[in-house]
């Protein structure tokens, strides 16, 4: 029984280690703009406000605001939050974007649902 409890608690601790590292890093959306490059088709979560968004027909864009600046997110099948919502989104940092005729220097293309609070 005591090693059956050992066996337990280890296969925990190794499921939680595994669950955090495959998370993709927070980082804040200054950063993103000050080298966007660093960050080219890098999965990354970024957490904020949406204080703008626009689209149609399960596309569309969204801006987020975490309080060092502000970075638009494309989502393409996800849906779009509403404004003053707060988000956390995943998803790969992309450069020299264009959608629906709004043109946009770094992105945030949505690669996992996101989660509002």
């Amino acid at each position: 029984m005591k090693n059956l409890g050992k066996l337990a608690g280890i296969a925990i601790v190794s499921v939680a280690v595994l669950f955090l590292t495959a998370c993709p890093p927070r980082e804040n959306i200054a950063r993103i703009n000050r080298d966007p490059g660093r960050f080219a088709g890098k999965e990354i979560t970024i957490a904020g406000r949406v204080t703008n968004s626009f689209g149609a027909m399960g596309s569309g864009a969204f801006e987020v605001d975490d309080g060092t600046g502000h970075l638009w997110v494309f989502s393409d099948g996800f849906g779009l939050p509403g404004r003053d919502a707060r988000v956390a989104v995943t998803g790969r940092i992309e450069q020299g974007f264009s959608f629906r005729g709004h043109n946009f220097a770094t992105i945030l293309r949505e690669t996992h649902r996101r989660h509002e609070s």
